[in-house]
């Protein structure tokens, strides 16, 4: 039985390239990668360079995220049992107190095989079906979750297009 991979990118905070195992894979983790950073506020004066451009605005800060390691059948959107116990996972730190009052997209990937328009069909199914195991199962309200295809247009591992981190769901906190 061909099994194909599909990881969760949880926090892009560190725009780390890891993806978690399912063993690597705890409440607390999840809820440190998707929680956003509490701006610290300071008194002071700071001194820069000169540019020449008044109010020059820093680059937006990138949303929490990270990866996760979720399996399904080659050409399939159905979560294997092992996918279920990592969600589960998912959705007891989604329902967590620091977590519960934020919304989150699911983001399906898919590898360059096949035809693009089928990879992008899949990667929505995949992100559907994660979104549904989350609200169905571990109670998730379903106005938090957005399930958004991405098809085969933002690989992870470039260098191997085939990679099972191109195939992949990514959760993403949408706080601003």
């Amino acid at each position: 039985m061909l099994v194909s991979l599909l990881s969760l990118a949880l926090p892009a905070l560190a725009q780390s390239d890891k993806v978690l195992k399912p063993q690597e894979v705890t409440e607390a983790v999840l809820i440190e990668a998707l929680t956003p950073a509490t701006p610290v506020r300071t008194r002071s004066i700071r001194v820069t360079a000169d540019t020449g451009t008044p109010n020059a605005a820093a680059a937006p800060a990138a949303k929490p995220s990270t990866n996760l390691l979720i399996t399904f059948q080659t050409n399939s959107s159905e979560l294997t049992s092992h996918a279920k116990q990592v969600l589960n996972v998912v959705g007891r730190a989604l329902s967590s107190d620091k977590l519960s009052t934020y919304r989150f997209s699911i983001e399906g990937h898919a590898d360059p095989r096949g035809a693009s328009d089928a990879n992008q069909t899949l990667s929505q199914a995949r992100a559907e079906s994660v979104r549904q195991y989350l609200v169905h199962n571990t109670n998730i309200d379903t106005g938090r979750l957005d399930a958004i295809g991405k098809g085969d247009k933002e690989l992870m591992n470039k260098v191997n297009p085939i990679a099972p981190e191109n195939r992949r769901v990514t959760i993403v906190n949408m706080t601003p």
